[in-house]
């Protein structure tokens, strides 16, 4: 069996699994292209995430991911349910409990939150592009209007309030992140086009308070990714 897809909360999850499985796990959260549902997900369907995706197997990973709610920006509910993948997942599988978690974009928001709610459950954390601070993301698209509308659409449905009341949520909100951790954790920013370079200055500002130093990559360098993030995973499972 390649992969098993299952529902919990109406909400639609993947495992693959590996030929020759060591016992580590990957959960795979993405962006906000992302979705799982019954027969397949992104990272299935496109050609460079398919790669990384068999790079794992190869290497012996199970991986699974969950479509948590489509574009959750980092709710409540979507971080939740990654929880509860979790369980689930360690109850089912033969898998060692600390778990490796690889996030994308917007997937970074429920990584950044399960480093808090997980701690002795994570082995190592990998964010590629992330975005890190909802409040400094929704600044960069107000220079985008129609961007910016659509965003606030999603943020109010996956935050269940209206948008006053996030607006407000947002002015509050801390402008510190919060990845000073014990888990190692790796930044990789792909630098592709006008956009990437703008969010990189960015992250590197969000970083300053913190020990951590993004790795830049070139966009031609990307089907380097699974190398780096797979040689990252194995250089922290010595200790079980």
């Amino acid at each position: 069996m390649e992969n098993r897809n299952f529902q919990m909360d109406s909400q639609w999850n993947i495992i693959h699994y590996p030929e020759k499985p060591t016992g580590f796990g990957i959960l795979i959260i993405g962006d906000e292209r992302h979705f799982v549902d019954e027969n397949k997900c992104f990272w299935s369907q496109n050609e460079g995430k398919l790669a990384i995706i068999n790079q794992f197997k190869d290497a012996g990973y199970i991986t699974f991911s969950s479509n948590l709610y489509g574009r959750n920006w980092g709710s409540e509910n979507a971080v939740e349910l990654a929880q509860r993948l979790y369980q689930r997942v360690i109850r089912s599988e033969i898998l060692n409990n600390k778990i490796h978690i690889l996030a994308e974009g917007m997937g970074a928001l429920v990584a950044v939150k399960l480093l808090e709610k997980m701690n002795g459950q994570l082995r190592s954390v990998v964010l590629v592009n992330p975005v890190l601070s909802l409040k400094k993301h929704i600044e960069q698209e107000k220079e985008h209007k129609f961007f910016y509308k659509k965003l606030i659409r999603e943020l109010t449905s996956a935050y269940k309030m209206d948008q006053e009341k996030l607006e407000n949520q947002l002015v509050q909100a801390d402008n510190n992140i919060k990845l000073d951790s014990e888990i190692p954790i790796k930044i990789i920013h792909v630098l592709s086009g006008g956009k990437s370079y703008k969010q990189s200055k960015q992250l590197q500002q969000l970083l300053g308070t913190t020990n951590l130093s993004p790795t830049f990559i070139v966009s031609e360098k990307k089907p380097q990714l699974g190398y780096m993030i797979n040689q990252f995973f194995k250089n922290n499972e010595h200790d079980l």
